[in-house]
């Protein structure tokens, strides 16, 4: 399963800065609020988005 999150929708819940880290990204780079990232199972439930 894949989920998918917005930049905004991260940062509304508190995971914003573990998913610019997931990605690699810099905490510095412009972000679009609709900008979506995928994360695998697994990484949705550790980041506490999804329960099993």
């Amino acid at each position: 399963m894949k989920v998918m999150i917005s930049a905004s929708e991260a940062m509304e819940k508190g995971v914003w800065k573990e998913i610019i880290r997931l990605f690699g990204r810099d905490e510095d780079e412009e972000f679009w609020p609709q900008e979506e990232f995928i994360l695998s199972e697994e990484q949705a439930l550790r980041l506490n988005l999804i329960k099993k």
